[in-house]
């Protein structure tokens, strides 16, 4: 029953963080411009954190699960659930999207339903890095500040701080995706070189998260001195002479 409630919670979470964020692309972009877009993956990724964080750890991101998977804190079994209800939540949250633009006579002002997509202001090769180096930072503040028990309470401001950072960076070359599962959900209904372009925002996010879960022990292992206890020993100690040895 817990994991059942684990799953819905990615779901949801998913399914609020793609309607919100890729909304506001698609309803409010030439008005508000990047920096709305951005704000509103930001704002709804710090919400979700709060509020299914404690219950699913808001994931919300098929990249964020891969570096969990990699780092040891969640099944295999239980990572594919989640790789499923966050698909599956993107999915649902794109086709809301695409019936208002469809049938609510909303306007697409991205014209392309907030998909993502190379070609117009970055190549392939510039999307594949740009992706990679963007979720390798979004993952590894999602992996170190979740760990970090001192910390706690602040982890959903930093990780959202994150995700609208990506943005501000990414949004006006390749539309970021940092997120499989948000690339997927809007290539679907679009199709053409939406669909087509896809699996560059599959792969790469992805090699983006595992990166960050090689990196993150390192981050996450403080040197004592920074928190006010003594280092352990690494070998043989001399008598000091003069002062502190070195």
């Amino acid at each position: 029953m817990e994991d059942t409630r684990r799953y819905a919670a990615e779901f949801l979470g998913s399914l609020l963080l793609v309607f919100f964020g890729v909304g506001s692309a698609v309803f409010a972009r030439v008005q508000g411009g990047v920096v709305v877009v951005a704000l509103a993956f930001g704002f709804v990724m710090l919400a979700l954190v709060y509020t299914i964080g404690p219950l699913s750890g808001s994931h919300v991101n098929p990249a964020v699960t891969l570096g969990v998977l990699l780092s040891g804190k969640i099944s295999l079994v239980g990572a594919i659930a989640y790789w499923i209800a966050q698909f599956v939540g993107a999915t649902v949250a794109s086709f809301v999207i695409w019936a208002l633009v469809r049938w609510g006579d909303v306007v697409d002002q991205t014209g392309a339903l907030g998909s993502n997509g190379y070609g117009e202001h970055i190549n392939a090769g510039g999307a594949a890095v740009l992706e990679t180096v963007l979720t390798f930072f979004f993952v590894l503040v999602v992996l170190v500040v979740t760990s970090r028990s001192e910390h706690a309470g602040f982890a959903g401001l930093a990780i959202g701080l994150a995700l609208a950072t990506a943005h501000l960076v990414g949004v006006t070359l390749d539309g970021t995706s940092v997120n499989p599962a948000r690339s997927f959900g809007p290539a679907l209904f679009e199709g053409g070189q939406a669909l087509r372009q896809l699996w560059l925002f599959v792969v790469f996010p992805l090699l983006g998260g595992a990166l960050a879960a090689l990196v993150a022990p390192l981050v996450t292992k403080r040197n004592p001195r920074y928190r006010g206890e003594p280092e352990e020993p690494t070998g043989p100690r001399r008598p000091d002479v003069g002062g502190h040895p070195a």
